[in-house]
């Protein structure tokens, strides 16, 4: 996924380097508040020593890893080696107070959370990003007719504008929904091997969560539960239909039959390599397919909340993979839709072509409504407009000559509407008298 649209930010919060950083302060904040508790034999000078000279080689710790087969103490003890160097020969090692009290949990799932929260950030901004820009392109295409489809046949006519603003409305619910997520997944824990609490004093986890934003876990059991993180996995899921449907939309509309609109197609593109014709949807159809695999990781977080007792780590190495790999891609689809959707190219005359495509079928709803207040029942009025209707879209079809639907109405001794009525009846415009209570709402969308 590395390419021009992937953003380098969200790779590094999931990298070692990063992670290592987090593991870092998080080891600091704690000798800072055992030092401040003084509770045990640290002291305030130790701590300042702690943090000033901690630090890692995340080489070094790989090749300390490869012999341990343990991350944390693989790193405790690089970092362990950096804190002591300076240490003049025969003085205690301030390390010893590193990890003191602590389980390789209350590092690794305060870290992990601190770095969703760091992914979850950069969503928050994307889907603001995006919300706004289609926000703005709803307004723009406020009057754009174009005609409205349901099981993907003509329905009545709407507006272009309709469309982008559908889909800031649900944008607007999806960050609504990220923020919420932030908020479930920005705990902490230092609690000791099972939550007790047995080798460490309460206020070293308040100390060290409130220093990193996070609130402390009312009740870890070594693990903060994973019902945070599949709850974040599930918005994650959400977020990324809503980036489907946008894409398969523009997908759909991008069709050599319907064209009315269509990705950017830079200078230079090529869209296949046989045919030099094709403008092809690569990108919106890239965001359909990242869209499955934050959906399927969803479920990998639901499998997680489920562990052994008070802990096991059958969650550890799914979450690694799974949980980077979402933002990742959320991440990416949204860098791709915010270029796509601001600069997704229209084709008005189209649209009307194809509003006309089935020489005025479309207008069939407003018929029967005007025949049934000329007083005849409703299932009169229907049997009159589906047996035109049917004769009209057999020509259609059949792209054989023939009169338009309103022509077959008119000869039709059975429709009582009168001739000036159906003027009114055949404008689209008369679809849309109310449309305005919709971009009068869309005006108070806020991201």
């Amino acid at each position: 996924m590395i390419d021009r649209y992937t953003r380098p930010e969200m790779g590094h919060i999931f990298s070692l380097e990063n992670k290592y950083a987090i593991w870092q302060e998080i080891e600091v904040l704690a000798c800072e508040a055992q030092a401040e508790l003084g509770k045990i034999g640290i002291t305030k000078e130790e701590a300042a020593w702690i943090r000033e000279n901690a630090a890692f080689n995340k080489e070094e710790v790989d090749a300390i890893e490869a012999v341990t087969n343990h991350d944390v103490i693989a790193f405790l003890t690089n970092m362990g080696e950096y804190i002591d160097k300076d240490v003049p020969a025969g003085e205690p090692k301030p390390s010893r107070w590193v990890h003191f009290g602590m389980t390789s949990s209350d590092l690794g799932d305060t870290a992990l959370c601190y770095q969703l929260v760091q992914a979850t950030d950069i969503l928050i901004e994307d889907c603001r990003k995006l919300g706004e820009i289609c926000k703005r392109r709803a307004f723009e295409e406020r009057e754009t007719l174009c005609v409205g489809r349901t099981h993907g046949i003509h329905a009545e006519p709407m507006t272009f504008g309709m469309k982008f603003g559908s889909w800031a409305w649900e944008l607007r619910r999806d960050l609504d929904r990220l923020i919420d997520a932030r908020a479930n997944v920005a705990f902490g824990a230092i609690s000791g091997a099972v939550g007790t609490y047995s080798s460490i004093d309460p206020f070293v986890e308040e100390y060290v969560c409130e220093h990193l934003g996070l609130v402390h876990d009312p009740l870890s059991t070594q693990v903060i539960s994973r019902d945070h993180h599949a709850y974040l996995a599930g918005v994650l899921a959400t977020t990324a239909a809503t980036c489907e449907r946008i894409a398969t939309e523009i997908r759909n509309l991008q069709k050599t039959d319907t064209l009315e609109a269509e990705e950017p197609f830079k200078k230079g593109q090529k869209g296949s390599s046989a045919m030099p014709h094709k403008r092809n949807p690569i990108t919106v159809e890239k965001v359909c397919g990242l869209s499955r695999v934050v959906k399927a990781n969803a479920q990998v977080a639901f499998d997680n909340v489920a562990l052994w007792h008070e802990r096991d780590i059958s969650h550890s190495s799914a979450e690694r993979v799974a949980q980077a790999d979402s933002f990742i891609a959320l991440d990416h689809m949204f860098q791709c839709l915010t270029r796509i959707v601001d600069g997704l190219i229209l084709y008005p005359e189209q649209m009307k072509a194809n509003l006309n495509k089935t020489r005025g079928l479309i207008f069939s709803s407003k018929v029967l409504l005007a025949l049934v207040e000329t007083g005849i029942t409703r299932e009169e009025a229907y049997a009159i407009v589906q047996e035109n209707a049917m004769a009209t879209w057999r020509e259609v079809q059949q792209c054989a000559g023939g009169t338009t639907f309103r022509e077959k109405l008119e000869a039709d001794p059975r429709c009582t509407v009168a001739p000036e009525k159906l003027d009114g009846i055949f404008d689209p415009w008369d679809f849309l008298t109310r449309v305005d209570r919709v971009f009068d709402r869309l005006e108070q969308l806020e991201f």
